[in-house]
């Protein structure tokens, strides 16, 4: 009796839970509805992009960024300690486009990240009227930065973000990151980021477009010097700071590359999830274990129950999800994502206990080849 009451509340919770996820989705705009600015009314944008050792992609996104429509924008680069070939790849687009100016970083003051670091020293180099802080591996369509410009000053938004499309060679991994993307939409609600009344706040590190005066007003990444989750900290300082915020999707205008595989999924996730949960190991474990519970579990052992009805609880909670993915309107998710939904929570839940579980034992953690420790980083 007892089994059959979580199945039935499992169940219906992620009925309900497709369901919220789907209608409030649909709330949100994507940038390629919306016009681009007239040219008269495009204040100053300054381009803040923290790069080191990022030749794989760096080229493709420099060309992308220097081919925007938009008439007044600069690009303010730092390079911060690069050791591979992203100097030479930053002296040459420099020398052929004005618009972009490069600052190099040769040491990483103490009490500092160094994107965090970075991206600071690029904005306190900006005199424009707006920053929008990118990263060095995003693909940008000509009219992205004049769309998202038309959407703030139409509404009187301070702060955008957009959701970028994730593409991937990795079929596997797409699948993963959609249910990734439904576990991040249900906790953080960008949705209600433009809800004055609410404390959710949404930031993304593909994009970030605020108004200058926002950021220094609320502090600037100087609150936030040893932050992991940067972008979604400085988010939450500037809804915090009394400032509008929205979110827009992407998809069409504006997509990166996250990962190509699933291990390279892993190991980028496992330095930085601890933070999201503020280095607190068992609301980690506690938090991984209900990944395990609701997202692995109920539909195979649904399935292996052998009862009918257990049977239709599973197809169920499969419908819900296959609902959830297909039609949501950012995910560009194929039917067979809710199949490996076990498998991606079981590699979440991974992420998630063996980031707390290392980052508890080594008492911090190594991020771009510093250390830091867990009492400097709950400070």
């Amino acid at each position: 009796m007892i089994f059959l009451i979580i199945a039935c509340i499992i169940t219906l919770s992620w009925i309900i839970v497709s369901l919220y996820l789907l209608i409030n989705a649909r709330t949100i705009q994507s940038i390629k509805q919306i016009l681009p600015v007239e040219p008269r009314r495009a204040p100053s944008v300054d381009i803040i992009i923290a790069v080191r050792n990022e030749e794989a992609d760096l080229a493709n996104a420099l060309q992308s960024l220097c081919r925007l429509s938009y008439p007044n924008y600069r690009i303010l680069i730092v390079n911060d300690r690069s050791t591979d070939n992203t100097g030479n790849i930053l002296t040459q687009f420099a020398a052929h486009d004005p618009r972009i100016t490069v600052h190099t970083i040769t040491t990483l003051p103490a009490g500092w990240l160094g994107k965090n670091h970075a991206l600071y020293t690029g904005a306190g180099r900006s005199q424009a009227d707006w920053i929008l802080f990118t990263d060095a591996d995003v693909i940008y369509h000509p009219e992205t930065l004049s769309r998202a410009m038309n959407f703030v000053l139409t509404r009187g938004i301070d702060n955008v973000a957009v959701l970028p499309e994730i593409t991937s060679r990795s079929g596997l991994f797409k699948a993963i990151n959609a249910s990734f993307r439904m576990i991040l939409e249900t906790k953080l609600r960008p949705w209600k980021a433009r809800d004055k009344q609410s404390k959710a706040s949404i930031g993304i590190g593909a994009f970030s477009l605020l108004r200058r005066s926002a950021y220094i007003s609320t502090g600037t990444h100087e609150r936030i010097r040893l932050r992991p989750d940067d972008d979604l900290k400085l988010a939450e300082q500037v809804k915090h700071g009394g400032y509008k915020q929205d979110v827009l999707y992407g998809e069409e205008m504006l997509s990166l590359e996250w990962y190509t595989s699933v291990k390279q999924f892993i190991d980028g996730l496992m330095k930085n999830m601890f933070s999201a949960f503020n280095y607190n190991l068992p609301w980690a474990m506690l938090n991984a274990l209900a990944v395990l519970l609701v997202m692995v579990l109920p539909v195979p052992v649904l399935l292996l129950s052998g009862q009918w009805y257990y049977m239709i609880m599973a197809a169920a909670i499969l419908g819900a999800q296959w609902m959830a993915f297909t039609f949501h309107p950012g995910l560009k998710a194929r039917w067979w994502y809710a199949l490996a939904i076990p498998y991606a929570g079981f590699i979440i839940a991974y992420i998630v206990a063996r980031s707390a579980w290392l980052n508890t034992k080594y008492k911090g953690i190594y991020w771009r080849d510093s250390f830091y420790s867990l009492d400097e980083l709950k400070k």
